[in-house]
C-alpha cells in the first residue's frame, strides 16, 4: 500500500470556522474602484454585477476569495476596475448587509439601489396595494364542504 505524503484530506481543506468577519471597518472606494449589485452568478468564479456608474460587468472573483466568501445575486460588492478593459472587473471584497445599509446611510451607494431582497423577487411591476395574495371565505362556503 502506498505511503500517505500529504497533510491531511478533506477536513484539513475545509479548515476551520473562522469568523473573521465578526467586526471589521467599512472599506469605502478609492480611485479605479467602483460599487456594484452582482446580477447573476455565471459560474467559473465569474459574476455579472451592474455597477453603481451604470455599466454592467463580467467579474472574476479573486482567488482569495473564491471558495471561501460566497457571493449571490444581489449582494453589494466593491470592484476593482481595469485599465484596459471597461467592460469587466474584479471583484475586491463583499459587504455583508449591515455593510451595505451603513453605506448606503452615508450616501455612498444610491437610493434606487435594493439592498435586502435578490434582483428576481420584486414586484415592482404590479405593486398598487390591491393584490389577491389570499382567499375570504364565508362561513357558509365551509359548511358546504
Amino acid at each position: 500500500m502506498p505511503k500517505n505524503k500529504g497533510k491531511g484530506g478533506k477536513n484539513r481543506k475545509r479548515g476551520k470556522n473562522e469568523a473573521d468577519d465578526e467586526k471589521r471597518e467599512l472599506v469605502f472606494k478609492e480611485d479605479g474602484q467602483e460599487y456594484a449589485q452582482v446580477l447573476r452568478m455565471l459560474g467559473n468564479g465569474r459574476c455579472e454585477a451592474m455597477c453603481i456608474d451604470g455599466t454592467k460587468r463580467l467579474c472574476h472573483i479573486r482567488g482569495k476569495m473564491h471558495k471561501k466568501v460566497w457571493i449571490a445575486a444581489g449582494d453589494i460588492i466593491l470592484v476593482g476596475l481595469r485599465d484596459y478593459q471597461d467592460d469587466k472587473a474584479d471583484v475586491i471584497l463583499k459587504y455583508m448587509p449591515d455593510e451595505a445599509r451603513l453605506l448606503k446611510a452615508y450616501g455612498e451607494l444610491p437610493d434606487g439601489v435594493r439592498l435586502n431582497e435578490g434582483i428576481g423577487g420584486g414586484l415592482d411591476e404590479e405593486d398598487d396595494g390591491t393584490g389577491n395574495d389570499y382567499i375570504e371565505f364565508e362561513d357558509e362556503d365551509i359548511d358546504k364542504i
